[in-house]
């Protein structure tokens, strides 16, 4: 093997995350917790987390404000269940913790009933997307220049002095395998590879986490797919595809949310098309925009323009209109953008 080389954290960085290390003494009891409808990378920075604070002598309790995906419950230890506010035992755990980690958002609106009940508590933060005047926590280190939020965790474990577990190595290997794009997009870089180094040395089998991850079709997933690539549009003067999709398309194919991960990249993967988006009508009648760049177009800013938010090159909101007007309202807005 190799000589490993040993990467430099961010001095900026390296401040925030010794003072959340300092919050985090043995024996005190933290709530995890992340955005709504948690994706790849806050399930799996949680579950590291989760794990490392357990070695490390805290009592850590993961409480979403939705359910925990089902898809990355392999990353929990044995015994380790998630909950929401709406459990006993999560209710439980918000009552009686001691501190909150946020993982993957610091947004208020993100986190649904969970931000009710930090009130008295201190709040910590790692996100890497960036900090805007809403941003919660009294310890903060939000830094878009990481890949994923499971490189902040993974610089944490590293900044207390500790060796990486191999259950915490595969959280974090699936916190940043699912936000780049299973390392092909643009916030891939040189250090993403170096922590997937490390994440290796650890234990972590690729192919088993490519199984785990992405060979998880069921056919009701794939029915779903089907329906998808029957709505996929594109428009004849911009470079834009969209999906649309129903509620009654999950009841009728039996398909879960889950299913619908990785949906909108059918759109983006069309050539020339810069702006990929899927509209998902929700229970109550609002709709679901997810939007993705493979341009230089910012689909963050169209985001935020219909009270959303995320990255450049992937982002999302919830218009509190029908998936019609909101399909003519988004356009409108990708069309000003691209002028």
């Amino acid at each position: 093997m190799g000589r490993r080389t040993i990467r430099s954290i961010d001095m900026a960085r390296r401040s925030g995350l010794k003072r959340i290390l300092q919050e985090l003494e043995p024996g005190r009891r933290v709530v995890l917790t992340t955005h709504l409808n948690s994706d790849g990378d806050g399930a799996g920075s949680e579950a590291a987390a989760a794990h490392w604070l357990s070695r490390r002598g805290l009592h850590p309790t993961i409480v979403n404000p939705t359910p925990f995906p089902d898809m990355f419950r392999f990353l929990l230890a044995e015994g380790m269940d998630t909950w929401t506010p709406a459990d006993a035992e999560g209710e439980k755990a918000l009552r009686e913790a001691d501190v909150f980690l946020v993982l993957d958002t610091a947004e208020p609106s993100r986190l649904g009933s969970v931000m009710g009940r930090t009130d008295g508590r201190r709040v910590l933060v790692l996100d890497h997307h960036p900090a805007t005047s809403s941003s919660i926590g009294d310890v903060i280190v939000c830094d878009s220049d990481a890949c994923a939020t499971g490189e902040l965790v993974f610089d944490l474990i590293r900044e207390a002095g500790d060796e990486v577990s191999l259950p915490e190595a595969e959280g974090l290997y699936v916190a940043i395998a699912t936000d780049t794009g299973s390392f092909r997009y643009a916030n891939t870089t040189t250090t993403t590879h170096e922590i997937a180094a490390d994440l290796l040395r650890a234990g972590v089998d690729p192919e088993d986490m490519y199984g785990r991850i992405y060979a998880q079709y069921t056919p009701a997933g794939l029915e779903l797919v089907r329906r998808a690539l029957e709505r996929l549009r594109v428009i004849d003067d911009l470079p834009v595809a969209w999906i649309s999709l129903r509620q009654a398309d999950l009841a009728q194919t039996g398909a879960s949310k889950e299913d619908l991960e990785g949906i909108v990249e059918y759109a983006r993967r069309i050539r020339g098309v810069q702006v990929a988006l899927l509209f998902r009508e929700l229970h109550d009648g609002t709709t679901k925009v997810s939007l993705r760049s493979s341009g230089d177009v910012d689909v963050a800013a169209v985001a935020r323009a219909l009270g959303g938010g995320g990255h450049v090159k992937a982002s999302g909101a919830v218009v509190p209109d029908g998936l019609e007007a909101t399909e003519a309202r988004v356009l409108k807005e990708i069309r000003e953008v691209l002028g």
